[in-house]
């Protein structure tokens, strides 16, 4: 069985798809691809796919990451290039390798977040994220299934600054993602974003790291809120620039498939000794 780990894109109006939309789509991808997937056993056998860790309907992914299962050996780049084919433009297959180490969420452990406040002016952006980069705890409020719950949403936040719109960028091009940290977007090659307009635009860049309970971007907003009195006039854009393991040194999050890619660079490299016949004694 061969598992080949794919990242994935949601843009444009595809960020509004829910996961559960995302996955019949994906599966309708592999049919018509025609990929050879393996299925789990049982009365109702299902294709393996493990998906890992997805972006909240609404919002925008540049780095969203899934793993199959195949009966047959495939190419990792032609499979990537069948299935992008195959699914709607927005939900882009933009990088593919084949499994070669475990534990692919267990490499999750951070997010890249861009955040677009219209209607809201650089510096008072600037001013409420110096705010709260100071204090030592921002407690928010959200509606949970047993009720509102209380918890602090500054401890799981790595980085946080602002820029004014048009000093970054956002969208990404099918390119490996690189590490990432804020002021860095981790999108090689990207598009600037939207130039200035007639309205004010900030841009939140917010590296959280995945704990639990879960530390939103919408949370840090509140808090933002809460401490700043900062209130975008219109709902944030929210983008997921990059996920993967927090390197606690750098500041920086890394490519959760680069562990793969050195394998099996690693692997081409043994082979080649490995098949060398032994000179006679």
């Amino acid at each position: 069985m061969q598992r080949i780990r794919l990242r994935y894109t949601k843009r444009g109006r595809l960020r509004f798809t829910s996961h559960r939309d995302f996955q019949r789509a994906f599966e309708r991808a592999l049919r018509r691809a025609e990929v050879p997937m393996a299925y789990s056993a049982g009365f109702t056998p299902h294709p393996k796919v493990s998906y890992a860790n997805a972006a909240a309907t609404g919002t925008g992914s540049e780095a969203e990451y899934l793993e199959i299962a195949l009966t047959e050996a495939r190419d990792p780049d032609k499979l990537r290039e069948l299935l992008d084919e195959s699914l709607p433009t927005g939900l882009d297959i933009v990088d593919a390798v084949e499994a070669r180490t475990s534990g692919l969420a267990d490499r999750l452990t951070a997010s890249v977040w861009e955040l677009r406040l219209e209607g809201v002016a650089p510096e008072d952006a600037r001013r409420a994220v110096d705010i709260f980069n100071a204090a030592e705890t921002v407690e928010v409020q959200r509606l949970a299934k047993n009720g509102m719950r209380t918890f602090d949403a500054r401890g799981a936040v790595a980085g946080l600054e602002a820029f004014e719109a048009g000093a970054g960028t956002s969208v990404e091009t099918h390119s490996p993602q690189p590490a990432a940290s804020v002021g860095s977007t981790g999108a090689a090659g990207a598009a600037p974003l939207t130039g200035p307009t007639d309205q004010p635009c900030a841009i939140l860049r917010l590296v959280v790291r995945h704990v639990t309970p879960a530390v939103r971007p919408d949370d840090v907003l509140s808090g933002l809120r809460a401490v700043a009195d900062l209130a975008p006039p219109v709902p944030a854009g929210v983008t997921r620039l990059a996920q993967g393991l927090f390197d606690e040194e750098t500041g920086t999050v890394t490519d959760p498939l680069a562990p793969d890619r050195e394998a099996a660079v690693a692997l081409s490299m043994a082979a080649p000794t490995a098949a060398a016949p032994q000179a006679p004694a």
